[in-house]
């Protein structure tokens, strides 16, 4: 918790399990502590999910973080790419057409292996960094 409540920003990742966080995540959030004395006001603050379904509802999970984001006083950023296949590009970013946050998808794999991320989806992880380091630059000035 200590580097969470020093750091300029903060990004939530949640797989999507059953339309919403996962239990583990929840109760994180539940026991976090920070939100009575808005300990993470003015922090910019974004969010990822992944799953083994295309859409599977990751949305829910999305908003669910942007929510606990403003419940927190906190300052969300948006992916800031359109979905490359509306240009007919073949690199990958933002294929699943999120815009509130990053959306990964894998095939399911009950094995117990990490899963394969796809590169799109991790070029579109690597460009929403970026962009939250920039937003945070941007805020401190």
């Amino acid at each position: 918790m200590e580097k969470l409540n020093q750091a300029d920003a903060i990004v939530f990742g949640s797989p999507t399990y059953m339309g919403g966080v996962a239990a583990q995540f929840k109760s994180f959030i539940d026991n976090a502590g920070v939100w009575f004395d808005q300990g993470w006001k003015d922090k910019i603050a974004g969010g990822f999910t992944h799953s083994s379904s295309p859409s599977g509802d990751k949305e829910g999970t999305l908003l669910y973080l942007a929510t606990h984001a403003a419940q927190q006083s906190m300052i969300w950023v948006s992916i800031g790419d359109l979905p490359s296949n509306y240009f007919g590009k073949d690199d990958g970013v933002n294929r699943l057409g999120a815009f509130i946050g990053v959306m990964g998808q894998s095939a399911i794999d009950m094995s117990g292996k990490p899963p394969e991320i796809e590169s799109g989806d991790a070029l579109t992880a690597q460009r929403y960094g970026e962009r939250i380091a920039i937003a945070t630059q941007r805020w401190q000035k």
